[in-house]
């Protein structure tokens, strides 16, 4: 302003103004410097820009390499786990093919066993991946993280779930629709072999064979299987059905995580089904039980070491704030013991809106820090009731505080309790291994930022240890590899920007070095240079010129508009970062995975 005003006049000419609307603004935060213009044109005619492969059957070569370099970890489990399966059912239906019953029942009964077996197999080892105590332990202190995709627990439980229904499918169908009808028509000199399995005389109708103790076990696991396998899709559990109310109240997560609850009942069912099958009465036939012996230990341990570390681990609220966007940020006091990794997630529960369930959250408060904070998003029931409690307790804020509504620990003591919580962790998820990059590229979509602000404050917490070393007031050596690190946060709302103002402000307070580079992208603004938004960018550039904040955010932190142009962030950090290691972490909606993952391996 003072360099339009020169003279101190109050106000400006309209020529003045007319020249700031059409001046381009400014890109030097991702443009490279005039000292990096040799390097980018050298880079850019070597690997930033590759030429596109005339030849298909080159092109086609280099993206099968790509991807596995990208998925050698996810295809060796897959083809080991659909092996073993091919293996057991091949073992079972050719044994099966050798039996006297196989001249009856024909291949129907090999196709039902083998699929029988695979079941076995696949239901003791569906409970191994929500082992989340064995993994984070085997991922913390061993180096089976190198070659086992830990981070992808989660998904190869949804693998082995669909492969549990395809053979509950064939055996299901096998016995149904060909073994039953061939028994009930066979005549009596076929049915003698079978005699000594079935009884004297030969079933005449399906009731013979429901009533049965391994009949109605049999149909009452595939009922509970069908309800908890459907309730588990993403358009029940996230109630995105178009349903009448009096329907929808049965989806939704409270009826993904009551259902899921179900296999307690399925295992036991599964346990009186095998022992009264028809075909195997040699106790040592009937194996179930050795396939599922170790798991089920295995996973009750868990249950149980969860159920006694979380009643131990009752937090104190310190602090408690609801911001624009539906968003819920809690402190609370670290329990005695407890030790986490930035990029970890934990375990909520809170017993007035449910006793049972638990719900896992980022941790936002870095490993230093003296408190623990996460930041939730209203998204579903379990959510909305807890941010709902806590609105209670909360209050307008001050003109130095942020949020809509406010509370602290002196605040609730005059009002009423805060509700009471237990959590359960830390547990691992990816973006705790940073510490192994030199630098770091985090992107963050909307509440998807959580993880990547724990590792953020880490960072900063290292360069105000680093000065404090340097100072002589502190002794303590944080070991890390990241010399630098780039955080892009893009968020559709400007008052989402509120959410981590706090770190903003600090990072750029304590950073004076520059080594943690942020930016803001609003998406709800035209992109810059689009005369739609020129005034608001004159009016920031203005703002963040003459007092140092950001108009859009509140921070010093400068707030750009539209989407970011990933291939100028790749290209601007691969240019500033030759021959280091750079780690490329990313959390929100899968829109943009698949542009990232195409940038990566052309870039860093």
């Amino acid at each position: 302003m003072e360099e339009l005003d020169p003279d101190n006049l109050g106000y400006i000419e309209l020529y003045n103004l007319e020249t700031l609307l059409l001046q381009v603004p400014s890109q030097s935060d991702i443009s490279p410097s005039s000292e990096n213009k040799r390097a980018l044109s050298k880079m850019l005619s070597q690997k930033l820009i590759p030429t596109k492969e005339r030849n298909p059957l080159k092109r086609f070569a280099r993206d099968i390499k790509y991807f596995f370099l990208e998925n050698w970890k996810r295809i060796w489990v897959l083809t080991l786990w659909i092996s073993i399966c091919i293996a057991l059912f091949t073992w079972k239906f050719l044994q099966y093919k050798r039996r006297a019953v196989f001249e009856v029942l024909g291949s129907c009964v090999s196709v039902a066993k083998g699929s029988a077996e695979t079941l076995k197999f696949n239901m003791a080892l569906i409970l191994l991946p929500v082992c989340r105590n064995t993994i984070t332990w085997l991922r913390t202190n061993s180096k089976l993280g190198s070659v086992v995709p830990f981070d992808d627990n989660i998904n190869f439980h949804k693998v082995i779930a669909f492969g549990i229904a395809i053979g509950v499918g064939l055996h299901a169908i096998s016995h149904l629709a060909c073994d039953f009808p061939r028994l009930l028509h066979a005549k009596y000199v076929e049915y003698e072999p079978v005699k000594k399995f079935f009884g004297d005389e030969r079933p005449d109708n399906y009731w013979w064979f429901v009533k049965g103790t391994d009949g109605w076990t049999g149909v009452t696991m595939v009922v509970l299987m069908v309800i908890a396998y459907a309730l588990a899709q993403s358009w029940f559990r996230r109630n995105r059905t178009s349903l009448p109310k009096t329907l929808k109240r049965l989806t939704g997560f409270n009826a993904f995580w009551y259902s899921h609850h179900l296999f307690v009942i399925v295992y036991v069912l599964l346990i009186v089904h095998s022992y009264f099958i028809y075909l195997s009465k040699k106790w040592y036939e009937k194996t179930t039980w050795m396939y599922l012996a170790v798991p089920t230990i295995l996973y009750a341990c868990e249950r149980l070491i969860r159920l006694f570390r979380s009643g131990s681990k009752a937090v104190t609220i310190l602090k408690v704030a609801v911001y624009p966007g539906n968003v819920l940020s809690l402190y609370m006091s670290k329990p005695k013991g407890f030790k986490y990794r930035s990029g970890q997630y934990i375990y909520v529960n809170c017993s007035d809106v449910s006793p049972f369930q638990w719900h896992p959250f980022s941790i936002t408060s870095a490993s230093g820090d003296e408190f623990l904070s996460i930041h939730i998003r209203t998204l579903g029931d379990w959510t909305s009731q807890l941010k709902c409690l806590f609105s209670k307790v909360c209050q307008p804020p001050s003109t130095s505080q942020s949020g809509l509504f406010t509370a602290d620990l002196v605040q609730a003591n005059n009002i009423t309790r805060f509700p009471r919580l237990l959590i359960d962790g830390p547990y691992g998820a990816p973006a705790q291994d940073y510490r192994n990059y030199d630098v770091l590229l985090l992107v963050g979509l909307g509440i998807g930022a959580t993880p990547l602000i724990s590792i953020l404050k880490d960072v900063l917490n290292n360069i105000k240890n680093h000065k404090s070393i340097e100072e002589g007031t502190s002794h303590n050596v944080n070991r890390s590899n990241t010399k630098r690190a780039y955080f892009y946060w893009v968020t559709r709302e400007q008052g989402s920007l509120e959410w981590f103002s706090e770190v903003m402000n600090e990072v750029a307070e304590y950073d004076s070095e520059g080594i943690i580079e942020l930016h803001n992208y609003c998406t709800s603004v035209y992109e810059e240079g689009d005369a739609r938004s020129a005034l608001i960018t004159m009016l920031q550039s203005l703002h963040h010129a003459k007092n140092g904040i950001d108009i859009v955010s509140g921070t010093r932190v400068r707030t750009h508009f539209a989407r970011p142009d990933w291939r100028s962030v790749f290209k601007h950090v691969a240019v500033n970062h030759i021959n280091q290691r750079v780690g490329v972490f990313y959390c929100g909606k899968s829109c943009i995975i698949g542009e990232l993952k195409g940038l990566r391996p052309r870039f860093l």
